[in-house]
């Protein structure tokens, strides 16, 4: 009788034991999905809200509506590990609605082939939403080889519903910022293979693997 109690405690308790890791393995591949999903998510939330001063992308720009001007500025940075040169255009004023093109320009200034992608928002942090990107360069990855120099253009514009809103009525002038980060060599390697056309004048991946 004894051993059939201490036969049947075993069975329960290694059931208990089955069902507590079951749960474990559960939670943890629940949470792993959790961050797997969070920066995408976290992406969708700030492009539709303007959270953080992230920009929105539009189609094309209504047309300018009403006299009131705002004042565009721009900032260019690169991470420290990218050897490039970044430099942002002139400030331009641009009326509620109105498209303007503008050209930031970059310079490889390093001895090997980089891929370069850029962050980027936009102060006052609350006009994110209001702030429309037609045409950026910071939609893809960008390729500079050794002492290239490219131009990369950004088409906005302001929406004009920010003229009905109390927090961005007021706005005289917005800062549009860029900072451009090394993609790395993985990255790189494999974007080479994709586009070997567009690095036909020179031995780009040569010299990545020199």
């Amino acid at each position: 009788m004894h051993d059939l109690r201490t036969t049947r405690w075993a069975a329960n308790l290694r059931r208990r034991n089955i069902t507590v890791v079951a749960a474990s393995v559960v939670t943890v591949a629940m949470m792993v999905a959790l961050s797997f999903a969070a920066v995408p998510l976290y992406r969708l939330f700030c492009q539709v809200t303007g959270f953080a001063g992230t920009t929105q992308v539009a189609a094309s720009a209504p047309g300018a509506i009403g006299s009131k001007i705002v004042t565009v500025r721009f900032d260019a940075n690169v991470a420290p590990n990218l050897a490039w040169q970044f430099v942002a255009p002139k400030p331009v004023e641009v009326r509620l609605g109105e498209e303007r093109l503008v050209a930031f320009k970059a310079t490889n200034i390093g001895n090997e082939p980089l891929l370069g992608t850029a962050t980027f928002n936009v102060t006052p942090l609350q006009i994110g939403k209001y702030f429309n990107k037609i045409e950026c360069f910071c939609f893809t990855e960008q390729l500079l080889l050794p002492g290239e120099s490219k131009e990369f253009p950004v088409s906005f514009f302001v929406d004009p519903s920010i003229a009905e809103d109390d927090d961005g009525k007021d706005v005289a002038a917005i800062t549009l910022s860029y900072t451009f980060f090394n993609k790395g060599r993985p990255a790189l390697e494999a974007y080479l293979r994709a586009h070997k056309s567009a690095v036909s004048a020179f031995d780009a991946v040569g010299a990545v693997r020199r």
